[in-house]
C-alpha cells in the first residue's frame, strides 16, 4: 500500500508510522480473533479479497461496541475485526484532511484485503468495529458503497465513569509515553475530534468530564450522520435495550442483516445472551453531586435528547 501523494506535515502519519501500524495489526488481529475463531470450510474459501456489504459498527467509547461486535463475529461468514490499527489511525487523516480521499481509501480497501487474507476468510462477509468511524461515514459511504452500519449508544453517564476508569483520557496518563491502537498518546491533551476553539478547556476539565465529552463527540456525529443515510442501510441499537432484551436484540441484527439461516440465528442468540444487565446504571453509585455535575455539563443536552433525562 504505497502512494506518490506526498504527507502533510501535521498529519502525524508517515508511511513508515502507516506500514509499522499495519504490521502490528496483522498480529494483533489474528491474536484478537481465537475466541471467535472458526474453520472456514474448504466449499467456503474464495480467492476474491474484495470487500463487499461490510459492515461497520459504530458507538463512542465504552459504548457496548465490542459487546456487539463481537455478537456480530460469531456469524458464520462474516470475517470479524477489532479496530483495525492502521485504518484508525487514517480516519483522523481523513477526518483531518490531512490526506486526499484518494490515498485514504487505497488504504482501507487495502488493508481490509490484506486482513481478509492474513486470517483466511476470502469470501466471507468483513465486518470491524472502531469507534474513529463515527466521524467519516460518508467518506465510508463513499468508499464502500454498498456497506451497512451498526450504531450502539448508551446512556451518557454510564459511559463517562466506565471510560474514565480507563486511562486514555486520563491526565495522569499524559507524558507516560503510552498510546492507542491508532497511534494517539494517552492523556489530557485534546484529540482530532475536539472542537479547535474548545482545546485550551479539554485540556482543564476533569477526567469524567473529559470522557463524557467524548461520549457527546462520538454520539453526536454518528446519530447526524448516519440520518443522512436512507434507513434500510442504518441500525441504532440502544445498549441499555440489548442488555435487558438480547433475544430482541439478536432477532433485529438478524433481520437487519439479513440472516436466514439457522446456525447464523442460533449463534447471534448465543452471544447476545452474554450480556451484562449489571452494566446499567452504574453511574448511580459512582458519581458525586460535584461528578455528575461535570458530566452534566459536557453532555447533558444530548442525555435529554436520547431520554436518559427528563
Amino acid at each position: 500500500m504505497t502512494s506518490n501523494t506526498p504527507l502533510a506535515p501535521h498529519s502525524g502519519l508517515s508511511a513508515a508510522k502507516a506500514a509499522k501500524l499495519a504490521a502490528a495489526g496483522l498480529v494483533a488481529d489474528r491474536k484478537e480473533r481465537r475466541e471467535l475463531e472458526r474453520p472456514v470450510p474448504a466449499a467456503g474459501r474464495k480467492l476474491s479479497l474484495r470487500v463487499e456489504r461490510p459492515i461497520f459498527i459504530l458507538g463512542a467509547p465504552r459504548s457496548g461496541t465490542t459487546f456487539l461486535g463481537s455478537c456480530v463475529g460469531a456469524l458464520p461468514d462474516v470475517s470479524y475485526h477489532f479496530e483495525p490499527r492502521l485504518t484508525k489511525a487514517v480516519a483522523r487523516c481523513v477526518y483531518e484532511g490531512s490526506w486526499t480521499r484518494q490515498r485514504a481509501s487505497r488504504y482501507f480497501r487495502g488493508y481490509y484485503g490484506a486482513l481478509l487474507a492474513a486470517s483466511g476468510h476470502g469470501g466471507l462477509r468483513f465486518a470491524e468495529k472502531d469507534p474513529e468511524n463515527c466521524f467519516i461515514v460518508p467518506f465510508l459511504t463513499e468508499v464502500f458503497p454498498d456497506a451497512v452500519f451498526l450504531h450502539v449508544y448508551r446512556d451518557g453517564r454510564d459511559v463517562a465513569v466506565s471510560h474514565a476508569e480507563q486511562p486514555w483520557l486520563n491526565a495522569a496518563s499524559t507524558g507516560t509515553g503510552k498510546s492507542g491502537r491508532g497511534g494517539t498518546p494517552w492523556g489530557a491533551a485534546p484529540r482530532f475530534w475536539v472542537e479547535p476553539e474548545r482545546h485550551e478547556e479539554f485540556s482543564r476539565v476533569s477526567d469524567l468530564a473529559r470522557s463524557a465529552w467524548m461520549w457527546r463527540r462520538f454520539t453526536g456525529s454518528a446519530l447526524a450522520q448516519l440520518a443522512e443515510l436512507p434507513a434500510e442501510r442504518v441500525r441504532h441499537l440502544r445498549y441499555e435495550d440489548i442488555v435487558s432484551r438480547p433475544a430482541e436484540a439478536a432477532a433485529v441484527v438478524a433481520e437487519f442483516l439479513q440472516v436466514t439461516d439457522p446456525a447464523g440465528r442460533q449463534a447471534l442468540d448465543a452471544r447476545f445472551n452474554r450480556a451484562r444487565p449489571d452494566s446499567v446504571g452504574r453511574w448511580r453509585s459512582r458519581l458525586s453531586g460535584t461528578d455528575l455535575s461535570d458530566v452534566l455539563a459536557q453532555a447533558g443536552p444530548l442525555l435529554t435528547e436520547l431520554g436518559y433525562t427528563a
